[in-house]
């Protein structure tokens, strides 16, 4: 029997917390784990069961109108149109609604994996299946754990953060190798000036051979090559 996202009725938060809250006491340490523990089991849960899908990487703050949301949004179109890849985001405002629209347009499915924010998190409206968070890691090792690439656009100290853990992962091998696309030379050409400058040469923190994990590109068709180019990926060899 063939299963797919559509199948999950997804728990929100607040329906963990308070399972984990009845099961293991108020405030408890084991209640806490509990709720690490279930959030981690419905994410992987729900995007393992994805076909080929892509996951896009970026700022919450930038409007529809700003030339990274409307790349992101033309390219996410047709490495859903063309290549038929569920689109994957945060499920927020700026570059994860660009994502999300594209997919949406092309009438591909596209998740929204959301996380519980003080600002500026809401869901975007073209997120036709949402995955729920309160953790970041839980959220992040969701986000990474089956796609077929991750294409990180502008961002702020967030999407940094996504993008060292990713690469991080890779030069450790605690996960198999899954294409890191940085897309918009414009934003990341510059980062690579300064992790080239002040990691590699002045510091030696990280080697000349970490510059191999990732492409920075703004060629959309080179993009999809890399893409129909992966390795179909299902999680086994996410280590961590």
């Amino acid at each position: 029997m063939n299963t797919n996202i559509n199948d999950f009725e997804e728990k929100t938060t607040k329906d963990i917390k308070n399972t984990c809250l009845t099961s293991n006491g108020e405030d408890s340490e084991e209640a806490k784990l509990c709720m690490i523990e279930e959030e981690f089991r419905q994410g992987l849960d729900s995007v393992k069961v994805l076909g080929p899908s892509v996951t896009f990487y970026g700022s919450a703050r930038l409007k529809e109108d700003h030339p990274d949301y409307i790349r992101a949004h033309k390219l996410s179109y047709r490495i859903a149109k063309e290549l038929g890849y569920i689109v994957m985001s945060g499920g927020g405002a700026g570059i994860m609604e660009a994502s999300n629209r594209g997919a949406f347009d092309a009438k591909v499915d596209s998740i929204g994996l959301t996380i519980k924010l003080p600002r500026e998190q809401h869901t975007n409206p073209y997120v036709t299946k949402e995955i729920p968070f309160r953790f970041f890691f839980s959220r992040q090792a969701s986000m990474s754990y089956v796609t077929e690439a991750c294409i990180f656009c502008a961002g702020g100290f967030g999407t940094l953060s996504e993008l060292c853990e990713v690469l991080t992962l890779l030069q450790t091998g605690k996960i198999g190798r899954v294409p890191v696309i940085l897309f918009g030379t414009e934003f990341w050409t510059p980062m690579q000036n300064v992790f080239k400058e002040i990691l590699a040469d002045k510091y030696k923190t990280i080697s000349e051979e970490d510059f191999n994990f990732y492409v920075i590109t703004d060629d959309e068709d080179e993009v999809l090559e890399i893409i129909k180019k992966s390795k179909m990926r299902n999680g086994e060899d996410a280590l961590y």
